[in-house]
């Protein structure tokens, strides 16, 4: 019987770093596709057919307050502005950064708390005023939560320049207003807060390990007693699990639906022709890499929707930019509708 004494000790220590490089392999995930739960596996990805370019990271979030982003939107009545919040565990702050991730400043929503707030979204009305809606709807243990809340408050003016407001100091918003709603069938878990931009509808899309999410409507009006939300469709995206769903935008002209989960984002386009948004819950969605992202709870469109912005939770994470090719091809197009 081979003896492990009678072995070279140069061989010996050379298997030993096989040994322990491979180890090392088998444990670290690669950059955007490390598995969400156990067995997940991330969606098939063709470069050749995509509407968007390479992800590339613009900049990092610098505020060290935002440690935990969940949610981005872009402002649609300031330039270069853009929003985020941290995930349960802080105040009831909101974060402004422009589209390198440079401070702009903090602010108190006036009149609310963050049980455990998931995403945010913007809005701008038909007289021209603009909104913030944040999501406080995690419910990660499927506690029963019967109480979801939407808050709405007006967006607060971002000063280009001076002294930037801290948690320490933050600058408070006008009061918020608050859809009180719950789900018609049982208790959820939701990440994503979708406000379509010309009606002003909102939708919440669950986030399911087992099964596709569920996105379900809730109307336009706040400030009435508790809702029961209705439920629309359901949703899923090319990725195991298929309905993990972290974070999703509505691009401005409401053609296009952008969802994210660990792995990367996917966009759903209404079909040419059709007015009915609530179709589009059942096309089918074009992958879009995102880079790397330690966790991925964050996405949205630009004030254009000719990009997406991501981030990631941890401290001073990516500001990620992915830009949406102005001009698609013939032969791309054709590839495009094969595959579709």
């Amino acid at each position: 019987m081979f003896e492990y004494g009678s072995m070279p000790k140069r061989t010996i220590a050379n298997n030993f770093i096989v040994v322990i490089f491979s180890a090392l392999i088998s444990v670290i995930p690669s950059a955007c596709h490390r598995p969400v739960v156990e067995g997940g596996r991330p969606p098939l990805f063709d470069g050749e057919a995509t509407d968007f370019q390479a992800a590339k990271v613009v900049g990092r979030i610098e505020s060290g307050e935002i440690t935990e982003s969940s949610g981005i939107a872009v402002s649609k009545c300031q330039e270069n502005v853009l929003w985020t919040h941290n995930d349960s565990g802080d105040g009831p702050f909101v974060f402004a950064m422009d589209a390198t991730g440079r401070d702009l400043g903090t602010w108190k929503v006036t009149g609310a708390e963050n049980i455990d707030w998931e995403d945010i979204a913007t809005f701008r009305d038909a007289g021209g005023k603009c909104f913030v809606y944040v999501s406080d709807t995690g419910n990660s243990r499927r506690d029963p939560r019967t109480e979801l809340k939407v808050y709405r408050f007006a967006e607060p003016t971002v000063a280009g320049s001076g002294p930037r407001s801290t948690r320490k100091e933050p600058a408070p918003t006008a009061p918020a207003e608050v859809l009180v709603f719950s789900y018609p069938d049982e208790p959820q878990d939701a990440e994503t807060l979708l406000v379509h931009p010309a009606s002003g509808e909102i939708y919440i899309a669950t986030k399911d390990r087992k099964r596709a999410a569920g996105v379900y409507a809730l109307g336009a009006v706040f400030g009435r007693q508790l809702i029961t939300g209705r439920k629309v469709s359901d949703l899923t995206v090319p990725a195991i699990p298929n309905g993990f769903l972290t974070g999703g935008d509505i691009s401005p002209d409401g053609r296009h639906l952008i969802i994210c989960d660990d792995f990367a984002a996917y966009e759903f386009t209404l079909p040419p022709g059709n007015a009915d948004f609530n179709n589009i819950w059942k096309q089918k969605p074009a992958v879009v890499e995102l880079g790397d992202r330690k966790q991925g709870e964050a996405v949205g469109y630009s004030a254009d929707g000719n990009s997406i912005f991501a981030t990631s939770e941890g401290k001073n994470p990516p500001l990620i930019r992915v830009n949406r090719r102005q001009i698609k091809t013939a032969a791309l197009r054709k590839r495009r509708s094969h595959l579709l």
